[in-house]
């Protein structure tokens, strides 16, 4: 399975075009929805939000709620277009609202340098994080796909700022319920709190916070992946999904860096055989991969965001035209996205899942998928 994205912030509408889904899989585009508003929700959101209101429109691929194995293609429309149709227009003799003063932190110097442009515009309209709804659109066929295999994908924010859920956190043990209540995504009430107050102070004071959240997931078969190459490598390819997301700039599987710290004895998780489950591991310091390989235990992810490059106060720059010292643009702008982040980062994890389940057992057809499924479950016992 594959996803390509299309559209600009301010454009007329997000695409996003699957390929490789197995025909005969249900899609539920109302659970799309819920993800894309999923994305919308969260304490320190900007004004975009209030504009646009998320849904996934099917334009090929889907009949009769399955998925047809051809692509499929989602689009979103973009609400705010209305208001900047002479900006963004494709036509000949759009213009205006110009950037030339280049955010520290964002895309748009080094995306005009790439590029020629003299208007990050050019740039900062496909860099913006508005690009991450058309992927979690696209992640909800993945999941629809993993819910097929019972696969659950999930995710919670531990930091904003200096606020944190104290470690190690028992994530068997958290109540997704209160999470999903959370406009910070935390299940934690006087975590959540002190995160709320964070957000406040740092708006108050023209600034932005980053965070970590956590991405897990259950119900994994072990023996996805591969450890023979580089590009079978499952931990790789969910580096490099999550990594992609705008803003990420650190990404651990289990006890990650912590590892680093203790001798092996205490970094790897010892192997018992249960009558009827199989392997089982007592611990999971490896966050359910092994080799390149999931190992059959949860799927655990934390990643680091950094704050959000547009400043209320902007930090100090260089018009590209001028080459003149100026403070950096100011567009509109959330003072915290973590939790926004987090669900993206699902979409992501569930796309790279998605994926290997369907190299191991087969993409063509999704009874297909489920029987060599039921097989291989049966043979690992």
């Amino acid at each position: 399975m594959r996803y390509e994205t299309a559209g600009e912030s301010h454009g007329r509408a997000l695409v996003a075009v699957i390929t490789g889904v197995p025909a005969g899989l249900p899609v539920d585009l109302d659970a799309i929805d819920e993800d894309l508003a999923r994305r919308q929700r969260g304490y320190g959101r900007g004004g975009r939000q209030a504009i646009e209101q998320d849904r996934a429109v099917a334009l090929a691929g889907i009949r009769g709620g399955r998925a047809l194995g051809s692509p499929i293609a989602l689009t979103i429309a973009n609400r705010d277009w209305e208001n900047w149709t002479d900006v963004m227009s494709p036509g000949a003799g759009a213009g205006g609202a110009e950037v030339t003063a280049v955010r520290p932190g964002h895309a748009d110097l080094p995306g005009c340098l790439k590029t020629g442009a003299t208007d990050a515009r050019d740039i900062l309209e496909r860099a913006s994080a508005r690009e991450t709804a058309a992927r979690v659109a696209a992640g909800g066929i993945a999941k629809a796909l993993l819910r097929t295999a019972g696969v659950r994908v999930r995710s919670l924010v531990t930091r904003i700022g200096a606020a944190s859920m104290a470690e190690p956190i028992d994530l068997g043990g958290i109540d997704h319920a209160a999470v999903e209540a959370s406009d910070v995504r935390c299940p934690d009430p006087e975590v959540a709190q002190r995160m709320r107050e964070a957000i406040d102070a740092a708006r108050a004071a023209g600034e932005s916070l980053g965070g970590v959240f956590v991405v897990h997931a259950e119900g994994l078969v072990p023996g996805l992946g591969g450890y023979a190459t580089a590009a079978e490598r499952l931990d790789a390819r969910l580096a490099a999904a999550i990594s992609s997301v705008p803003a990420i700039k650190g990404v651990e599987f289990g006890d990650g860096f912590a590892l680093a710290a203790v001798p092996g004895s205490a970094a790897h998780d010892e192997i018992l055989y249960e009558e009827g489950r199989g392997f089982v591991r007592p611990t999971n310091h490896a966050g359910g991969l092994e080799g390149g390989m999931t190992n059959g235990e949860r799927l655990v992810v934390r990643a680091a965001m950094k704050p959000i490059p547009t400043l209320m106060r902007p930090l100090r720059s260089v018009d590209i035209r001028t080459r003149e010292p100026v403070d950096a643009s100011r567009e509109r702008s959330d003072v915290c996205a973590v939790p926004a982040a987090a669900v993206v980062a699902e979409a992501e994890v569930a796309f790279v899942l998605a994926d290997a389940y369907c190299a191991k057992f087969g993409a063509d057809c999704v009874d297909d998928l489920s029987a060599a499924l039921a097989a291989y479950r049966e043979r690992i016992r």
